[in-house]
């Protein structure tokens, strides 16, 4: 699982999160973000309206809860939601005597790799690369 420093500059980098049952997410205040909860149908589930997303809390395994704005949520995607956000980019995964290196390929460009001691990180590495590039294109 990716740490929550790096879920928080994909989100500001405009990383968009629909949630859906298995996801993980911290509370964003902080000093609430080193308790990870999971969606899941029939404890945490993510309810719709036209202001937003809620996140609400069924039953009660956190007593304290009982329903969190999505905006407070900070998703922590998986390793397997951050390659399928990779998209045709990604190249493959290795590891190495420091951890695990990604590489990508963008389109017109030379492969980039990027090295970190767990492989969620450098796949939320290679997506910040590739969420920058999007918006340099943008501009």
């Amino acid at each position: 699982m990716i740490s929550a420093a790096r879920a928080d500059l994909l989100r500001v980098a405009g990383l968009r999160w629909h949630p859906r049952s298995g996801d993980r997410f911290a509370l964003r205040p902080v000093g609430l973000d080193d308790e990870v909860y999971t969606i899941s149908d029939m404890m945490i589930e993510p309810h719709t309206f036209a202001t937003g997303t809620v996140l609400g809390f069924n039953g009660t395994t956190e007593w304290a809860l009982d329903s969190v704005a999505q905006e407070d949520a900070l998703w922590l995607p998986g390793e397997d939601q951050l390659r399928e956000l990779l998209g045709g980019t990604f190249r493959h995964l290795a590891r190495t005597t420091e951890g695990f290196e990604v590489v990508i390929e963008l389109a017109g460009r030379a492969q980039q790799v990027f090295t970190a001691s767990a492989a969620a990180d450098a796949y939320a590495d290679a997506l910040l690369a590739l969420v920058g590039a999007a918006v340099d294109r943008r501009d």
